[in-house]
């Protein structure tokens, strides 16, 4: 299995409330159930209020680096990143567990 970690960043000025921001994140909380690869899904709002903390993750898992691939590349994928590329910046991590 392969763990999916993304943490997003909203851009300077930008609040989770606007409406690109709020249909980004609805984009991401159906994703999990768009991608067949995708065998653990869940995301949502970071609630701490410490500087350093982000502002939105995902925690996924797929079976493999095939499955990786293959989720990455699915259009609903690449439709919520084009979303969220738009308002934030953000970091991965992928590794097998």
């Amino acid at each position: 299995m392969i763990r999916h970690l993304v943490l997003f960043k909203l851009n300077e000025g930008v609040e989770r409330d606007e409406p690109r921001v709020a249909a980004g994140a609805e984009a991401f909380e159906k994703l999990g159930s768009l991608v067949p690869e995708v065998e653990f899904w869940e995301c949502g709002w970071n609630v701490s209020d410490r500087p350093i903390a982000y502002d939105f993750a995902i925690n996924s898992a797929v079976a493999d680096q095939d499955a990786l691939q293959r989720y990455l590349a699915h259009p609903a994928h690449q439709a919520g990143v084009a979303q969220w590329r738009e308002f934030s910046t953000w970091v991965i991590a992928d590794y097998p567990f």
